[in-house]
């Protein structure tokens, strides 16, 4: 393709993603040195080898799937952030935070909140894994952070308040407890009606102790499945997308799972008609995975419509997984200097 049409199709697609209308040739003739005539027929041709489409006789032409995956691995141009971006995005983030999972969240939640798409945290805990470990620490008044460990050394915290201190009695009877009926378990086999039985189990320690085996049926939970959503709103009113497809997709959430396999190597841009059987038509799924102790720990990503600001959010996306990398190594930095 000469660098005349490459230019018309960037334009194209510049354009599109700006205004969602079909773009005309006049439009175009500001991005491009050449008559209306000229850019017509380029259009013509790119229509002819697919990365171009015209939705109706006279109007202008908008990207198809392999103009968009053109642009986004060749012709893109990022737009770098500024230190004043880089400022706005750290105050998104929590300068303390208790646990990794409270960092990531934040950070999925700005980003759905900036870009008005879904955003993904995928971990990268291999299924069928099993619970090594189950731990509650005390942090403050009323407060406790439960701990999980996997059988691949995968590690969950989570902050539960509770409405009463717990004693010293209760502590240790929990602990013997889980040791008892959780330890070497599959994540997958820890279900709501096992967290039941194992809440009768309990006897008299059953009301005070229950919110914190609620808690781990949740962070067994969010671990088997590797998936969190969070923005689902931002696709239930995307014009640009079929709101039943939507409604399906996040009935079945696990369907993302194999569309984020080959997130951990790397940036990942995907499109649905890429993988078939993706329920969310006209779609783009945008991963970076985040790291620590220098392994890949999980990705953060986004759900939203192919006309997306590719150039925009990209950096977006790749600063919050490098801060949330760096602030993670900086914490446990610090903690092995406490100890």
């Amino acid at each position: 393709m000469d660098e005349r049409k490459l230019k018309i199709l960037t334009a194209v697609v510049d354009e599109y993603i700006v205004t969602g209308e079909p773009v005309g040739s006049k439009v175009i003739m500001s991005h491009v040195k050449a008559s209306s005539a000229t850019i017509r027929n380029e259009m013509a041709e790119l229509e002819k080898q697919g990365y171009l489409e015209q939705p109706h006789t006279s109007a202008g032409r908008v990207p198809t799937y392999n103009g968009y995956r053109l642009y986004v691995d060749q012709l893109m141009e990022q737009n770098p952030l500024t230190d004043e971006e880089k400022q706005r995005l750290d105050a998104m983030l929590p300068k303390d935070f208790l646990t990794e999972e409270d960092l990531v969240e934040h950070a999925s939640l700005a980003l759905a909140e900036l870009t008005k798409c879904a955003a993904v945290v995928a971990n990268s805990t291999p299924k069928f894994s099993l619970i090594s470990k189950v731990e509650v620490i005390p942090t403050g008044k009323r407060m406790y952070v439960i701990l999980m460990i996997t059988s691949n050394g995968a590690i969950r915290n989570k902050v539960c308040r509770l409405e009463f201190d717990l004693t010293h009695e209760q502590l240790e009877f929990f602990d013997n407890f889980v040791k008892e009926n959780l330890s070497g378990m599959p994540l997958s086999e820890l279900s709501d009606s096992y967290i039941e039985k194992l809440t009768e189990a309990m006897g008299t320690y059953m009301m005070t102790l229950s919110p914190l085996v609620s808690e781990l049926l949740k962070m067994s939970k969010e671990m088997d499945s590797d998936i969190i959503l969070k923005g689902q709103l931002n696709l239930l009113t995307s014009k640009d997308l079929n709101q039943n497809e939507i409604i399906s997709f996040l009935d079945n959430q696990r369907e993302l799972r194999s569309f984020i396999d080959s997130t951990f190597s790397g940036l990942n841009i995907m499109f649905s008609p890429e993988k078939d059987g993706f329920v969310i038509h006209n779609s783009s799924i945008i991963t970076s995975p985040f790291s620590k102790d220098g392994k890949t720990a999980g990705a953060l990503g986004l759900i939203g419509p192919m006309r997306i600001d590719y150039a925009k959010f990209i950096p977006y996306l790749e600063y919050f997984t490098g801060r949330i990398s760096d602030m993670i190594s900086e914490r446990d930095e610090y903690d092995d200097e406490e100890k």
